[in-house]
């Protein structure tokens, strides 16, 4: 992960591009990918793999831009938040359902 983030980061920086990446901007840009995303799975589940992809690395690249603007490790924050989520849907109660933890 460390290479590809260095390889977004130079890519921005090379374009001068940090300059319009405040966290608020950051926020809205993976908001909007995210739609580009959803849209590609519009009408119905026949979706063009490759289409998806370059959607969901639009994402992801936002997403690190983002950590790095915050100065948090993506790594650390996806790993603090499993654990949070571990205790709100505990494997026996979980398992194979849907249900939101306050539900379960």
């Amino acid at each position: 992960m460390d290479e590809v983030k260095s390889a977004v980061i130079k890519f921005t920086k090379d374009r001068d591009w940090d300059q319009f990446h405040s966290p608020a901007n950051l926020a809205k840009s993976i908001a909007i990918e995210s739609g580009e995303l959803l849209e590609c799975f519009q009408w119905n589940d026949n979706y063009d793999k490759k289409a998806v992809c370059k959607e969901l690395a639009d994402v992801v690249n936002y997403a690190i831009l983002l950590a790095d603007k915050l100065d948090v490790k993506l790594e650390d924050i996806i790993m603090e938040k499993l654990e949070e989520n571990s205790k709100k849907y505990p494997v026996d109660k979980s398992k194979g359902s849907s249900k939101k933890y306050t539900e379960l």
